[in-house]
């Protein structure tokens, strides 16, 4: 993140700043990380709020420029050669009151913002969708950002949850009970390999900034 500050500083011809571009990344870090206000980064770094938060939008919208799109993403995926990707997606938390029906979340029970995830086997992030009402349903998130018709194009095996079921190209485990015990293991071999790419999305939610979603 310092290497992309100092050359975005070097390319506007900005001089001289309060912060050099290592401390700005970490000013930057720590208010994504942990979601303090711009006035109690602003005090820990010795710099002012106004300034504080020009240095955070500044290296958001440098971090923003360099995330793939969907296609991308999906492009470099195929040519990795995985044998399949993992498609989830999580609901970040965020604060709202009960009134703000479309942010809440039936399945979670508390409101939140959608957001879909592609991964690859071994659980590294590769895509990241925008964020959506928490009351979408994950089927629907990835009908409107049109993920499993991108990854259909491109040839790659999805797996995904039961949340996903009917969707189609996506590989889901087998619902109901009593179900014949080779679907039961197809179901357990199924969570095995989807588990990297699930356990992917729990780095989101520590980052606390996501909590301001809106």
């Amino acid at each position: 993140m310092a290497g992309i500050i100092r050359r975005h500083r070097a390319a506007i011809g900005s001089r001289w700043r309060k912060l050099n571009p290592g401390r700005q990344a970490l000013l930057v870090l720590a208010c994504l990380r942990k979601g303090e206000t711009f006035a109690e980064v602003a005090a820990g770094f010795g710099i002012g709020t106004s300034t504080a938060w020009r240095y955070v939008n500044e290296t958001v919208a440098l971090l923003a420029a360099r995330a793939p799109k969907l296609r991308e993403a999906v492009r470099d995926a195929r040519e990795a050669g995985y044998a399949y990707v993992v498609l989830d997606g999580t609901l970040i938390p965020i604060d709202r009151v009960a009134a703000d029906r479309p942010f809440y979340s039936g399945k979670h029970r508390r409101h939140g913002m959608n957001l879909q995830v592609i991964a690859s086997p071994d659980g590294d992030i590769l895509w990241v969708s925008g964020a959506l009402p928490g009351s979408v349903h994950d089927k629907k998130a990835e009908w409107i950002w049109g993920v499993l018709a991108e990854l259909e194009a491109a040839g790659l095996v999805t797996l995904a949850d039961k949340g996903y079921q009917g969707a189609k190209n996506a590989r889901t485990p087998y619902k109901g009970k009593n179900k014949p015990e080779s679907q039961k293991e197809a179901n357990r071999a199924h969570a095995r390999l989807r588990s990297p790419g699930e356990r992917a999305n729990a780095q989101l939610k520590t980052w606390r900034i996501l909590r301001k979603l809106r």
